[in-house]
């Protein structure tokens, strides 16, 4: 189990810091998860911006000078911003919702990218495999934020490690893990990485709202849900925090409303766009978020609960490696 966090795709650690939409993981908090040791990745504007893409590359490069990686969802235009990754030749590319099959993954790998599928199913995996990718990150559902599949992460994760045991392809748990007790369990079911999310929105670097960020460590409940971003990505339903305004609406809006025909209740600039924020969009607050912040989205994890401070993101990964170790030698060591 130490492999863990002895690093894969070559890094310190087997810590990977999930893409925040749409732009709470920028330059500089995947600039300080991989000073250290751990995977940062950017999050990519879900709309062909490659000039911006560049930018966020070239800022993050100016705060480190260890490996770093970024995301795209494959649900949305992308091929402008996964070009520039490409010529950049960014460390890791991690890829989510939809295909990215063997001949997009050769060609990242010509560029000298290693390339990291998210997956919520078998199906998914197999698929993943198959296109030869460096690594599987396998979100189970009680991960925060957009959630593609419908199993829980310690049923599916040992079933994709056995999938790819002869293949040589990391496993990478993700799904309310927040902790060096999750960390542990993750690598006891066979994953040599964890992927954490609501944990690293909770950082002093993330560029989430102050508002969200205190709501992470006061509130405890969350619900999956589909009510949030209907027009702009159907059928993706996200895990969000259960705020007062949350559980207000959840059961009073008919499946047939989007957020289309809701009021404006505030404003934000998302990778330099200006953008005007309705009820029920799907849009997190991030630090430039003006108006009624709190009737927001706001996704989390079930294991917010377990996150009590903002703390910096390198504390972070030293705080699951040290409590990783801890929880080996004190609970599984002692055995006779």
């Amino acid at each position: 189990m130490a492999s863990g966090w002895r690093g894969i795709l070559g890094l310190d650690y087997g810590i990977v810091q999930a893409p925040l939409g749409p732009d709470i993981s920028g330059p500089e908090l995947a600039a300080a998860v991989a000073n250290a040791g751990a995977i940062g990745l950017l999050r990519l504007p879900d709309w062909p911006a490659p000039d911006r893409v560049r930018e966020l590359i070239r800022r993050t490069r100016s705060l480190t000078s260890r490996p770093f990686g970024a995301a795209i969802v494959l649900a949305f235009p992308h091929e402008e911003n996964l070009r520039v990754v490409l010529e950049e030749k960014l460390a890791v590319l991690q890829v989510y919702w939809g295909e990215f099959p063997r001949e997009r993954v050769e060609e990242a790998h010509r560029a000298g990218v290693k390339v990291l599928h998210q997956v919520g199913s078998l199906e998914e995996a197999a698929k993943a495999k198959e296109a030869g990718v460096d690594g599987i990150i396998v979100q189970g559902r009680e991960a925060g934020g957009h959630v593609i599949g419908q199993e829980g992460l310690f049923p599916l994760l040992p079933r994709v490690v056995d999938l790819v045991s002869d293949s040589g392809i990391p496993v990478i748990a993700a799904g309310g893990i927040v902790n060096g007790r999750g960390y542990v369990a993750a690598l006891a079911l066979g994953a040599q990485g964890v992927c954490l999310g609501t944990r690293f929105v909770a950082t002093a670097e993330s560029f989430a709202h102050p508002i969200y960020k205190q709501k992470l460590i006061e509130m405890s409940r969350t619900d999956y849900t589909n009510v949030f971003g209907r027009a702009r990505w159907p059928d993706a339903p996200q895990r969000v925090l259960e705020t007062p305004f949350y559980a207000g609406w959840k059961n009073n809006l008919s499946d047939q409303e989007t957020e289309e025909s809701q009021p404006i209740i505030g404003h934000s600039i998302i990778h330099g766009m200006r953008k005007d924020i309705r009820r029920f969009a799907g849009t997190v607050p991030n630090a430039t978020a003006t108006g009624d912040v709190e009737s927001m989205a706001m996704y989390a994890g079930q294991g917010v609960g377990l996150i009590t401070e903002i703390i910096p993101a390198g504390e972070v990964v030293k705080r699951l490696v040290a409590e990783a170790k801890d929880v080996i030698r004190e609970k599984l060591y002692d055995l006779e």
